[in-house]
């Protein structure tokens, strides 16, 4: 197995982030995500949906 290599020594720019709150299925359901992004780079980011609250994950 590989190891993990960090880049942050090599960049001076600073991560953005973005919320989004997404629709799908014409309006039936819906979720909200995070984007953490390098703007920098087109291959540097990190896209991941999230939870409201406790109740909504069960």
């Amino acid at each position: 197995m590989g190891s993990a290599r960090s880049n942050t020594s090599d960049r001076s720019s600073s991560l953005q982030s973005r919320g989004y709150h997404i629709t799908v299925d014409d309006g039936r359901d819906s979720f909200f995500a995070l984007s953490i992004e390098d703007p920098t780079s087109e291959d540097a980011w990190l896209m991941s949906d999230t939870v409201v609250s406790l109740e909504e994950m069960r």
